[in-house]
């Protein structure tokens, strides 16, 4: 994709000087962009690399002031950091745009599938399901019976979802992501086995929910999994059955949460945490990363922090003493000494 300095005016609202014909087909950090890029300046750390970038057009502030002559043609614009958003959301809907049927895929003659709608080569939709307007399903996925997607729901390539589940409008999930295998339920059996409870619940996901890639969400036992409205998770997380998120709840990377757990609304949630089955987190928990909770938090809006964990700032106390241990070891050593020496003609 190509545009000019004026088409990118245009687009932002910004003024040109420079050359507004000059071309370019690629975004660019300033300090490592060549001819035919478009880059930006907002962090005024940056602005010497304005002066000697090749990029061909760069992103300015209005307030902008040139302390040296620049080679590439400026946009200047109210906020360049704004401007800069805008255009990689709009690059990235281009790119991502799609519509229609690829073939070999498979639908199945009982679903049902909305206007202007993409379906991927060797994608499968299964019998009952229902798709939304504006779907986008990429190659290699797997629909099983009776999924119901929303609207504007995006499915990138080799997401698995398994039968009865629901999703809302606006829900984005990556490559590689499982929604609604079973839960990890079996029972101990008296010879030292285990017999497999069958897991008959499903996965919901309300609107305007994100998903990162290799995630996997288990479907409930009985009930449902839950993950509410605006929720965020990223990529290699772990969600077992019957847990609950709360919306607007952010969980990052490699963290686990054990069945019928469950978190309130506006948690932030660090990476590698590890949380326990059957607990409460209240509304606003905040848990560092490499955390791990064992018991239900009741109080709102606190941050927690070690393993298991506790609160932030007694644990920070904590570290600094914990540093403090080899010193306070010598000075108990050399007491001991003089103790020793001051009641030695006691005994």
């Amino acid at each position: 994709m190509q545009f000019t300095a004026h088409e990118l005016g245009l687009m932002l609202n910004g003024t040109v000087e420079g050359d507004p014909l000059v071309p370019v087909n690629q975004l660019a950090k300033i300090e490592e962009a060549r001819a035919g890029s478009l880059s930006f300046l907002a962090n005024p750390k940056y602005e010497q690399y304005l002066y000697t970038t090749e990029a061909s057009v760069v992103i300015i502030n209005n307030d902008q002031v040139l302390a040296e002559p620049v080679k590439s043609t400026l946009i200047r614009v109210p906020n360049a950091y704004s401007a800069i958003t805008v255009l990689l959301e709009k690059y990235n809907t281009l790119k991502l745009h799609k519509t229609g049927i690829e073939q070999p895929s498979f639908i199945h003659p009982s679903a049902t599938v909305g206007e202007n709608v993409y379906v991927g080569a060797f994608a499968y939709i299964g019998p009952n399901v229902k798709v939304g307007n504006n779907c986008k399903i990429y190659p290699g996925c797997y629909i099983a019976d009776d999924v119901i997607l929303g609207d504007n729901v995006t499915l990138f390539p080799g997401v698995k979802i398994y039968f009865d589940c629901i999703l809302g409008n606006n829900v984005i999930i990556h490559s590689g992501t499982i929604i609604g295998a079973d839960g990890f339920g079996f029972a101990p059996a008296g010879d030292g086995t285990y017999a497999k409870i069958s897991q008959i619940g499903n996965v919901i996901i309300e609107d305007d929910v994100e998903i990162g890639s290799n995630t996997t969400v288990d479907r409930a036992t009985m009930g449902s999994t839950i993950i509410r409205k605006g929720v965020k998770l990223d990529n290699l997380i772990q969600i077992a059955h019957n847990v609950e998120i709360g919306s607007n709840t952010v969980v990052a990377a490699q963290t686990g949460i054990s069945g019928s757990t469950k978190l309130g609304e506006n948690c932030i949630i660090g990476g590698q945490v590890g949380i326990v089955g059957h607990i409460t987190l209240a509304k606003g928990t905040q848990v560092q990363a490499q955390s791990g909770v064992s018991r239900t938090l009741k109080e709102e809006g606190k941050r927690w922090m070690g393993s298991p964990a506790f609160a932030y700032n007694d644990h920070m106390r904590s570290q600094i003493v914990f540093s403090r241990l080899p010193a306070l070891e010598k000075r108990i050593d050399e007491l001991e000494k003089i103790i020793k020496e001051l009641t030695k003609d006691v005994h």
